[in-house]
């Protein structure tokens, strides 16, 4: 087992100095996720957290730590989000300069957001490792520290203090469910469990859930090594990577009790379920253990209480993402219907949908597509159902006219 896992009384020592410039979270049940999981769910909501997610607690340790010199040299890391924001603030609280990279593209919010905490911002670089490698080079011209974003033991720390707002707000959890990008907050709470288990003698269950396209983790633990993946795009950009750190290799390995994965479907149907019934914003990375139990991925044990790791979430993103959602909970639906083409066709569809109480979003009448006969017409029609079975009713009731319509899923229509 990894010998560098922080003491107790460092973790607690670590708290003092966050808290001076984090907020208290609050911790919400879930009777939506009880429901689901079959056990008692509570949410930790660092979504709303200053800066807008958990990074601020091991930027704002890890920099604490920082010598004198290394503080009048200043500080210098990578982000396309959280751990840029993270840094910046907590770099304007302590009085040290901060010089952030970010790629080319950024989300305005997020940049706008890293400037406006006093950060000096280096657009460069199509990706997060592009920009990661000029704050490297940046560092070894002018001296300044480089804040890696999660694979060093203060950062690490910095990100146990969560886990023990968790002990104080919920003494009796039996299992925390942690996001996992680079691994930087998961093994700050299974160090943080592990001591509270040495000092209590209560275990307390770490699940952690990473994205599917991008999960190097879980090949990681079987092989007994960090991989490198080649990751797929996804939403959760906050946990997207292809390695794990070296350090956080070792945290995860011995310290966690199990990973999982979510599809890009799962997170939209939990990011959507979070802002109906819990009225939280949530931003992908964030909504990963709530994914989680919809996707039945989490088996119950006890009390639950899942990390919604930050909020920070583009509202272009969010709208697409709700989109999305929608969708995968069938309650958004778009269809192709092939229709003879002669008068009244359209209204009959019309008067078919409305029977069966389906409203219709939008509406696409075309005669112009491949494969459509002279005598053939194609009507695309968009509509909101009221979940799997209403969105049964309203295919079969098609069907029972003699139309055949097919389901778009993405850019393919499927019958």
């Amino acid at each position: 087992m990894t010998s560098t896992i922080p003491e107790l009384e460092l973790i607690e020592a670590a708290r003092e100095i966050v808290n001076r410039v984090i907020t208290s979270t609050p911790m919400d049940s879930a009777r939506f996720l009880t429901d689901e999981l079959g056990s008692p769910v509570f949410l930790k909501c660092e979504n709303m957290q200053r800066t807008g997610s958990y990074k601020i607690r091991g930027a704002t340790y890890r920099l604490s730590r920082l010598s004198d010199e290394q503080r009048e040299r200043g500080v210098v890391a990578a982000s396309a989000g959280n751990h840029a924001q993270g840094v910046a603030f907590a770099a304007r609280e302590l009085g040290i300069a901060a010089t952030i990279f970010m790629p080319v593209g950024v989300p305005l919010p997020k940049l706008q957001a890293t400037r406006g905490y006093g950060a000096d911002v280096v657009l460069t670089g199509n990706n997060v490792a592009e920009a990661l490698e000029a704050a490297k080079r940046f560092a070894a011209e002018t001296g300044a520290e480089f804040i890696h974003p999660y694979d060093h033991i203060d950062v690490i720390t910095g990100q146990a203090t969560l886990a023990l707002d968790v002990f104080d707000q919920l003494p009796d959890v039996d299992t925390i469910i942690v996001p996992i990008g680079g691994g930087g907050l998961i093994s700050g709470v299974a160090s943080a469990a592990i001591r509270h288990e040495e000092a209590t003698g209560h275990h307390v269950r770490v699940i952690g859930v990473q994205a599917a396209n991008s999960a190097p983790f879980p090949i990681s633990v079987e092989a007994g090594r960090p991989v490198k993946i080649s990751a797929d795009p996804t939403i959760a950009d906050g946990i997207a990577v292809d390695r794990p750190g070296d350090l956080t290799f070792e945290y995860v390995r011995d310290l966690v009790d199990d990973i999982v994965t979510v599809s890009e479907d799962d997170i939209s149907r939990a990011i959507l379920l979070l802002i109906e019934r819990a009225k939280l914003v949530v931003e992908p990375a964030g909504a990963t253990g709530v994914a989680a139990i919809l996707a039945g991925r989490v088996v119950a044990a006890g009390k639950t209480v899942v990390v919604l790791s930050g909020g920070n979430i583009d509202p272009l993103m969010l709208e697409k993402v709700i989109s999305t959602g929608l969708t995968a909970s069938d309650r958004y639906m778009k269809m192709v219907i092939g229709l003879p083409d002669v008068p009244g066709q359209l209204a009959t569809i019309s008067r078919i949908l409305a029977e069966v109480n389906a409203n219709v979003i939008e509406v696409l009448h075309t005669r112009h597509n491949k494969g459509l006969q002279v005598t053939e017409v194609e009507l695309e029609v968009s509509v909101e159902t009221r979940g799997t079975e209403h969105a049964r009713l309203v295919i079969e009731a098609l069907r029972a006219a003699g139309y055949e319509p097919k389901l778009r899923r993405g850019e393919t229509f499927v019958p």
